[in-house]
């Protein structure tokens, strides 16, 4: 049978060592742990470079620039261009450019330090706080890997090597609702890895791969690892707290709109985008990175091993199940309560007052602190230096994004910049403004983090829409899911990185997967979201 995988280095062993090949050293590496070619690292040193001189030049150059804005307006704005250098070139981690930006804007006069860093308090923060402490407890005992083996588990799913990669793809866009989606793109990379290994022997086997064939190379290995690294994109818009972005685009509106979207609303609203996203990934995949062997055998009986390795769960798996599941029933149970009573019930007023995100999120995560694993010795689910390990970057950044977004407002620039926008770009009706929100949000995680594009993105659309007159929820809300594409490249996502990190797949597949599915995600986006919107009344 023909196959595109290339034949190995000269004088290869007889038969390829598929396990160590696929296994040996580090299950995943960030894309500053790889070893990059010259040309990468060459590309790479000039990226940083140019930013950590180009950055401070552009914000003296506007600075001094005769532009139609007051002071204060304009020295933001001057901040704001050399912050979006620091998170594109990234010459400094992101969150410290984030850092600069905020001592920058207190240094310069353009507001006191109190409003500067009042957002730090946010109940977003909090809710970022506990999520990630929750995800940690689940990745240190071992959640996802138990949840794969279970789906994989399934009468027939096992035979197909179309099912196994879908059936990963369900599971992650599961795990990364409600956890970080580069921790459930790291919990589950084993998992795949170990079955990619039983896979690619049996390739071997068969005769569909020459004896001497590298394992990395499989297009069937690019499809399940780019299930995985997509899958988690996908999943982590479907709750506020699946993505960064989403909580800071949701901050963001809700701050300019004073209108408060829930988390049953959300839900409603991301369902229909996750599922038609779902499926044209699904294709795409199979279209793109045709898999080399259709049905399979022995992998049953590898998950069937794996699964007995396990065991029966242990107290901290339960615990950690029992602190997750009473955070998500609490974060519902307003919206359930609105279902039988009514908004305007006494009852659903106490606890949509009291049930604060950020509070519950915070209780869920105390209670892994609380419940014991081992009484006698007062050993809890979780440790202090367990959740010491939470992403504080991540965190920071949302911080100097909601800065950023208020300042923007408060200051006028906001409006400013979306007068000019309606004026030069020919932007004058809501399709447009959302088609325009959406293609910018893609186009800026691209080549940054997501988080700094919705921070970026979602200030500019709302007060283009306030200039022109229309609500801002739906291209704020496109804005926001599209912050969170970047399919294209190692850099465009930290699970892009992780996956590109396997040596699984080559940039050329990864570019060509991602920008269809950048271009087709778009294309959703646009569609879905004002019906959606329109349907759940979210906002109202």
């Amino acid at each position: 049978m023909p196959t595109d995988v290339p034949a190995g280095s000269a004088g290869p062993p007889a038969r390829t060592d598929v396990s160590a090949a696929l296994l040996g050293g580090k299950t995943f590496r960030s894309l500053s742990e790889q070893t990059l070619s010259p040309k990468e690292e060459q590309f790479e040193r000039g990226r940083q470079t140019l930013g950590l001189f180009l950055a401070p030049a552009v914000a003296v150059v506007f600075a001094l620039l005769p532009v139609p804005m007051d002071r204060t307006q304009q020295l933001l704005a001057a901040v704001l261009l050399a912050v979006i250098i620091l998170w594109i070139c990234e010459p400094v981690p992101i969150p410290v450019g984030g850092l600069l930006g905020v001592a920058a804007i207190v240094l310069l006069g353009i507001a006191p330090a109190g409003d500067v860093l009042a957002p730090f308090g946010s109940t977003t923060i909090f809710t970022f706080i506990g999520a990630f402490i929750l995800a940690q407890a689940m990745l240190k005992h071992g959640i996802a890997q138990r949840l794969a083996y279970a789906v994989l588990s399934f009468p027939g799913v096992a035979k197909s090597t179309y099912r196994v990669i879908v059936a990963f793809g369900v599971i992650t866009c599961i795990l990364s609702a409600f956890l970080s989606n580069t921790a459930t793109v790291a919990m589950l990379m084993p998992t795949a890895l170990g079955i990619l290994a039983v896979i690619a022997e049996l390739l071997q086997d068969r005769g569909v791969v020459k004896p001497d064939f590298d394992p990395l190379r499989l297009r069937l290995g690019a499809a399940l690892m780019l299930m995985l690294a997509y899958g988690a994109s996908v999943g982590g818009l479907l709750t506020p707290v699946g993505s960064p972005p989403n909580l800071i685009g949701r901050g963001l509106i809700e701050e300019a709109t004073g209108e408060r979207i829930s988390f049953a609303q959300w839900i409603a609203t991301a369902a229909p985008l996750c599922l038609a996203m779902f499926v044209v990934l699904a294709l795409l995949m199979f279209l793109l990175n045709k898999p080399e062997i259709r049905r399979l055998e022995g992998v049953e009986e590898y998950i069937r091993k794996q699964k007995a390795l396990q065991g029966r769960m242990s107290r901290a798996e339960v615990n950690t199940l029992i602190a997750f599941a009473m955070t998500v029933c609490l974060w519902l149970l307003p919206a359930a309560a609105s279902l039988v009573w009514g908004t305007d019930s006494a009852i659903y007023n106490f606890l949509d007052d009291r049930l604060d995100e950020g509070i519950v999120a915070v209780l869920g995560a105390s209670l892994l602190f609380i419940l014991p694993t081992n009484w006698k010795e007062r050993r809890a689910t979780l440790t202090w230096t367990d959740a010491a390990r939470i992403d504080w970057g991540t965190i920071i950044l949302f911080g100097t994004g909601i800065i950023f977004g208020s300042l923007l407002s408060a200051t006028g620039l906001a409006r400013t910049i979306g007068t000019a926008a309606s004026q030069n770009l020919n932007v004058t009706n809501i399709v447009a403004i959302t088609a325009f929100a959406a293609v910018l949000a893609v186009l800026i995680s691209e080549t940054t983090s997501n988080t700094a594009s919705a921070a970026v993105v979602v200030p500019i659309v709302i007060p283009l829409c306030q200039a022109m007159g229309v609500d801002p929820m739906v291209p704020a809300l496109a804005a926001t899911f599209a912050a969170s594409f970047g399919f294209m490249l190692p850099v465009s996502t930290p699970q892009n990185a992780i996956v590109y990190g396997s040596g699984c797949v080559p940039i050329t597949r990864m570019i060509r997967t991602g920008i269809a599915f950048d271009v087709i995600g778009a294309l959703l986006i646009i569609g879905i979201i004002p019906v959606m919107v329109a349907a759940t009344g979210i906002g109202r």
